[in-house]
């Protein structure tokens, strides 16, 4: 039943965002994997709607925060209100404790008030004013970066970038696609009708947290044969080559990789991790995570890599 859930919310995307289904499978797989994810491209090719759309369709709360440059940490994790008639402090809980956050436009926002977010992103918890608290199960951040315009944003710190489990890329669709766009909001003006709830013909969650967390559980479990594992450690070392240093590709990013894979083969709905899911996730796992100043555009890199590894 999870599955056919699972595919059900995979149809609602592709049908939400035309032209991106590579976007939101690549989403989807983030979610399955327990990561977080940054979207990136040029304004309004739907990297919001994407999220909005993901929120909308999987049972839990659901934050959107808009990253500028006047946002503090706290306005992201919270803060403890001191009542002066009994002198006790009450916490007021940020956007942060839910169970997917929307972090829109996150290079608008200081490196300082970024950085607020990596205990949350890595431990799945807050730490304020000594007191730890624990976040929501599961915990997904979505953050959207436009990649056209640098005015008024700030560079995102490694530390920053490596929480991301995926860089998912957003480009403008195909004139076919576009042109269905346009057919799509001429028959409905006010939004279609799965981004309107208003007009959806069914507009409960297609997947419950209970089936979500059974799903993850299920593609942390999927095999990964030795053959694979050596394979994909072939893709992480030809990368370190290409680029001259051993530290380029971190134990982090290789556990990243075969998480993803696993992922990737689940929604595939595959028994195993075969080499086609391990290159379709590789370029999305390691593109944000290569120094930006050796490798400012890594794609070719990556391809590269991809090229000249023996597949098993």
């Amino acid at each position: 039943m999870s599955h056919e859930s699972l595919h059900a919310l995979r149809d609602r995307l592709n049908a939400t965002i035309l032209g991106a289904w590579e976007a939101a499978d690549l989403l989807l797989t983030a979610l399955l994997a327990r990561g977080h994810a940054l979207v990136t491209g040029p304004p309004g090719i739907g990297k919001t709607t994407l999220a909005h759309t993901l929120a909308d369709s999987v049972g839990g709360s659901f934050k959107r925060l808009q990253f500028t440059p006047d946002l503090l940490p706290s306005d992201i994790l919270g803060y403890n209100l001191y009542h002066q008639h009994n002198g006790e402090f009450d916490f007021v809980p940020g956007p942060v404790f839910s169970n997917l956050l929307l972090a829109d436009e996150i290079n608008r926002a200081s490196p300082r008030t970024q950085s607020a977010l990596l205990e949350a992103m890595n431990e799945r918890q807050v730490s304020i004013d000594g007191d730890t608290k624990p976040l929501p199960n599961p915990f997904l951040v979505v953050a959207t970066q436009n990649t056209t315009s640098s005015t008024g944003t700030f560079p995102l710190p490694e530390p920053q970038l490596d929480r991301f489990l995926l860089s998912i890329p957003m480009h403008l669709p195909a004139e076919d696609s576009q042109l269905d766009i346009l057919k799509l909001h001429a028959e409905h003006p006010d939004g279609p009708p799965s981004t309107n709830p208003d007009k959806a013909l069914n507009p409960e969650p297609v997947l419950t947290l209970e089936q979500l967390r059974e799903l993850q559980t299920a593609a942390a479990n999927v095999p990964v044969s030795d053959t694979l594992q050596r394979y994909l450690l072939a893709l992480c070392q030809s990368t370190r080559s290409l680029l001259g240093h051993d530290y380029a590709v971190s134990v982090r990013a290789s556990l990243a990789l075969q998480s993803s894979a696993r992922a990737f083969a689940l929604l595939d709905q595959q028994p195993a991790v075969q080499p086609d899911h391990l290159q379709a996730v590789f370029p999305h796992v390691l593109r944000h995570r290569l120094l930006v100043d050796e490798a400012p555009d890594p794609d070719p890199l990556l391809e590269a890599a991809l090229d000249q590894t023996p597949v098993p």
